[in-house]
């Protein structure tokens, strides 16, 4: 009885198989017969190129005006941009001749404000950098990038730095400081 399972099921198979095989031949060739009368309906829709502009060349009638390019004006713009740069650095630049502070050694992000007091009727704040407390006044120098103190009061440090810009050359630069206050309590 299992040989003859065995043979119904696999005669059933091919008979499933034959059926199989001759629907898709009969569909492929349905498809390849549309496929090229699609091919022979379709036409492709080209533009013609149109005439190229004909150049019309301009004279140049500007001749006996100044030469954009000459030596003499090329001198004359960079004197003029030197002697900005000298006015400028004149009137903006850091004090190289001076004795350095203490605190100038130090990075701002490196120090703190933990408080502020009146010494004299003058604002004094104090800056904790490294576990060390020191007093600054207004006028005093701190920071590694020639800072002046500008103000002190109750909650903040106003300073101006002077850095060098991408050109070289020195700017001011409005810096603040404010007062730590404390998480423990």
């Amino acid at each position: 009885m299992s040989r003859l399972s065995t043979l119904l099921a696999s005669s059933g198979l091919l008979f499933v198989a034959l059926i199989l095989g001759g629907c898709g031949a009969s569909s492929q060739d349905e498809l390849r017969q549309w496929m090229g009368e699609q091919r022979n309906q379709t036409k492709a829709v080209i533009d013609p190129i149109s005439e190229p502009k004909k150049f019309v060349p301009q004279l140049y009638t500007e001749g006996s005006a100044i030469d954009p390019f000459s030596i003499q004006r090329l001198v004359q713009s960079v004197k003029r941009d030197l002697s900005r740069v000298a006015d400028n650095a004149a009137l903006l630049a850091p004090e190289l001749a001076r004795r350095k502070e203490a605190l100038e050694s130090f990075p701002l992000d490196a120090m703190s404000m933990v408080g502020s007091l009146t010494k004299e009727g003058k604002p004094v704040a104090l800056l904790q950098v490294e576990k060390l407390l020191y007093q600054v006044r207004e006028g005093d120098h701190l920071g590694q990038n020639y800072g002046r103190i500008t103000k002190i009061d109750e909650t903040e440090l106003a300073l101006r730095e002077i850095v060098q810009d991408a050109s070289g050359e020195w700017v001011e630069r409005p810096v603040k400081l404010q007062l730590l206050e404390s998480s423990k309590k």
